[in-house]
């Protein structure tokens, strides 16, 4: 059995591909899937990304005769969520700063937005929602979360997005301070993987 990422992203494939390895035979991210397609985040919901991206990667792939029983698209859409923001940047996690994916730029304007805000109101949380696709059984869908709070400048090289800025208190670190098996042992994306699995079994 594959599983086919419905994602370009490396960061994003190789943190899903050490979570779900052992229950496929093959992890995939779309482009190695010889899969090419930019699918329109366009949802009001990180819910509905993600049910957009499994359907339109699995219907391309399944028109190619690639989906063979047991086989499962995975998508994904994550957004933080800024309790003194209201919320934000939440779906817009990803073009917070622009249209385009630019990390940087988003983490320059969260910090610009909370300029003033003291720690005990910077509370925040990642949300990632899921739903998996798979061929002639019904969709899986999940929404695994993580609480933490916004520090005052980047902190860490590890990961990506907001890992720098995003800090979870249990381990007095941010995301980017962690390790690859620490972030994963606690992350949003594991504890939605989590539920996905359960379904599964």
């Amino acid at each position: 059995m594959k599983l086919i990422i419905a994602s370009n992203n490396r960061h994003k494939i190789e943190e899903i591909r050490s979570m779900l390895g052992a229950r496929f035979e093959r992890v995939l991210g779309q482009r190695e899937a010889g899969l090419e397609l930019d699918v329109v985040e366009d949802a009001d919901t990180l819910e509905g990304n993600a049910q957009k991206k499994a359907e339109e990667v699995f219907a391309l792939a399944d028109s190619m005769g690639l989906m063979e029983p047991g086989d499962a698209v995975l998508a994904d859409d994550t957004g933080l969520l800024v309790d003194a923001l209201g919320g934000a940047p939440g779906v817009r996690s990803a073009r917070y700063a622009t249209d385009g994916h630019d990390d940087a730029a988003n983490r320059e304007k969260l910090l610009r937005e909370l300029d003033g805000v003291p720690g005990e109101r910077r509370g925040a949380h990642f949300a990632t929602a899921m739903v998996l696709v798979r061929k002639d059984a019904p969709a899986v869908r999940a929404t695994g979360r993580v609480y933490g709070s916004i520090t005052f400048d980047e902190r860490g090289d590890n990961g990506f997005g907001y890992d720098s800025l995003f800090l979870y208190g249990p381990a007095g670190k941010t995301f980017a301070e962690m390790d690859a098996d620490e972030k994963n042992a606690v992350s949003h994306r594991r504890n939605a993987l989590a539920l996905v699995l359960a379904a599964l079994s």
